[in-house]
């Protein structure tokens, strides 16, 4: 909303303008306030102190008390030594907040809130995913779609992963297998040594970063400029079981993909064929698979051919016919002895 920027609401959660104060007391006792409630308190959103509700993008839930409480604690125990002068103000909004934490039971929805938060916008997701590193002590699983990862992408969260290999946390990655071709892989393969054991497959699930079995991060939109922090131990319990299945079925990075047993057809284009099969778009298998849409062209038109079709239609019947209309067949797994190649993910 017009005329109330960042530039009007120069405070933090420890002491709220008086428009902000009004508007999170009554999100509190209520539950749940408007957008259209929360536009003239735009600080309130940059400050965590209200996020958007899983259930109703239009709605947005507060931050429990006590949360923003232990949130001012910590950071006034990081500033401290250069920050005398806030603490009078930072334990009057530590007694505000607990009074209001005292008096009103929180409702349900904003309960939810610790076990489904909705991260909105790249910094709010990269703080959220730093606090996740931090407390990591012992496994992070991650899925990466789409193709050859660009090496400014892997060095983004490149902090992250050099912090858990410090600490010796396991890390196992699942990438498609077009992700095997980027130069920007192997940098960081040896630059991670053994902290990472990578497999690939034709094709994997959306994004999914997940640490210790106890919290997890996935795409909440299509341009991922928001995400869903997790914490029900349920749903981190069935991604978690779904990433072990996606990881049996994965081919370890050390080892070479599968022959087709088909001369002039690679493995790549045997998993196209199956998907053509299926009768899905060329966009559509070119997004599956992590590549571009001409270059899943290229592959077709290599298909049709070897196969010797003039059309779609016969590149069809002639895929069933060569026993290419089901999903490509895998090797079984070599042993691998420890961790395989390293791939530290965009943590």
């Amino acid at each position: 909303m017009a005329g109330h920027g960042t530039e009007e609401h120069p405070h933090g959660a420890d002491r709220l303008c008086e428009a902000g104060d009004r508007v999170y007391s009554r999100a509190v006792r209520r539950g749940r306030v408007s957008r259209r409630d929360a536009e003239p308190v735009p600080c309130l959103l940059e400050l965590a102190l209200l996020h958007p509700d899983p259930d109703d993008m239009d709605w947005l839930v507060p931050t429990a008390p006590q949360e923003v409480i232990t949130r001012l604690l910590r950071g006034m125990y990081d500033e401290v030594s250069e920050s005398h002068r806030r603490v009078g103000s930072v334990v009057a909004a530590f007694e505000r907040y607990a009074g209001l934490g005292r008096e009103v039971r929180v409702p349900s929805a904003a309960a939810e809130g610790t076990a489904i938060r909705v991260l909105d916008g790249l910094p709010r997701i990269q703080a959220a995913m730093d606090e996740a590193t931090e407390a990591c002590r012992t496994e992070v699983l991650t899925v990466q779609p789409g193709g050859i990862r660009r090496e400014h992408e892997l060095s983004e969260g490149l902090h992250r992963a050099l912090a858990l290999r410090g600490r010796g946390v396991r890390m196992r990655d699942l990438y498609t297998h077009v992700a095997r071709h980027g130069q920007g892989l192997l940098t960081y393969l040896e630059l991670m040594g053994d902290a990472v054991e990578a497999r690939t497959l034709d094709e994997v699930i959306d994004r999914l970063i997940l640490f210790d079995r106890t919290v997890a991060f996935i795409p909440a939109n299509t341009d991922r400029t928001m995400a869903l922090e997790l914490r029900h131990p349920a749903l981190v319990e069935y991604l978690f079981t779904v990433f072990e299945r996606l990881w049996r079925l994965a081919i370890p990075l050390t080892a070479p993909l599968p022959d087709t047993g088909i001369e002039g057809i690679s493995h790549r284009e045997q998993s196209i064929a199956a998907l053509l099969a299926e009768g899905h778009q060329d966009a559509v298998i070119a997004e599956r698979l992590g590549i571009s849409v001409r270059t899943c062209r290229a592959h077709i038109a290599r298909l049709s051919e070897t196969l010797g079709a003039a059309s779609r239609t016969q590149l069809g019947v002639r895929i069933a016919q060569a026993g290419l209309d089901g999903p490509p067949r895998t090797a079984a797994l070599p042993a691998v002895p420890g961790p395989g190649r390293p791939f530290p993910t965009g943590r």
